[in-house]
């Protein structure tokens, strides 16, 4: 390894507002299309959502001769092969991605982590205070926003004010945002952020049932959307705003 990989985690304090997904997304944007070598440790014991899902990708891929020959010529142009999954416990996790990094012959450019649902243990907020920058999915729903507010506020005033961490950055985003919900809801919630002193990203992600949807063999002609074995389609990118999701990212990251 000639440089360190940036360390990125995508946490919160609430399950089921899309972190997994968008790491996922994220991920297979920055690898397969964007030519950055990436890795993602799936540290959401037991749950263990994307190493399962590659799984499942790995086999309807093998079942279907069209994914298969999408793979094939992926692999051709690209001259690279999926980027790897390695699942891990989260206190464990800065242990695991050393010994990765060790044994690996891939420069990476990030290491993803996934983090579980709930990070009330003190390995996990060890682990977190070893990230380089920190992304929280939010929704406007008030036990999310009751749960992750403080929290994000104690790593911020903890552990990045107090230079105990590698922590460079603590962004929060919109997730799953209803367009027919109304702004003033929006604009509420942003003014607390604001007292807070915590960072929003402008880019903000509607919510949509393509997020939902995988790769699966049967879905022959369905235009692909989240998988960790291909990017997301681009006729796809546009209306579901990863596309500026991404550009807003690097930008934080300086990559």
């Amino acid at each position: 390894m000639n440089n360190k990989p940036l360390f990125i985690a995508f946490s919160t304090q609430k399950g089921g507002v899309g972190k997994s997904a968008m790491t996922i997304l994220a991920a297979s944007i920055l690898h397969f299309r964007m030519g950055y070598n990436v890795a993602v440790f799936d540290c959401d014991y037991p749950q263990l959502s994307i190493s399962k899902l590659r799984e499942r990708d790995v086999k309807s891929t093998l079942e279907n001769e069209r994914f298969k020959r999408l793979a094939y010529e992926q692999f051709t142009q690209l001259d690279k092969k999926a980027y790897p999954v390695i699942p891990c416990r989260a206190e464990e996790a800065i242990q695991t991605a050393g010994e990765f990094m060790k044994n690996s012959s891939v420069d990476y450019d990030m290491l993803f982590f996934d983090m579980p649902g709930t990070v009330n243990s003190s390995g996990i907020l060890q682990t977190l205070s070893r990230m380089d920058y920190v992304f929280s999915p939010i929704v406007a729903d008030r036990l999310v926003l009751e749960s992750t507010l403080p929290f994000m506020n104690v790593l911020t005033d903890v552990l990045v004010k107090s230079g105990n961490t590698n922590i460079q950055g603590i962004y929060l985003f919109w997730n799953m945002v209803d367009r027919r919900e109304k702004s003033e809801l929006y604009a509420h919630y942003e003014q607390i952020i604001r007292e807070l002193g915590l960072n929003l990203m402008q880019t903000s992600i509607p919510d949509s049932k393509r997020f939902r949807k995988e790769l699966t063999a049967e879905a022959e002609n369905r235009l692909i959307f989240r998988s960790t074995i291909f990017p997301a389609d681009k006729r796809l990118m546009k209306s579901s705003r990863l596309d500026d999701f991404i550009t807003e990212l690097l930008q934080i990251i300086k990559k």
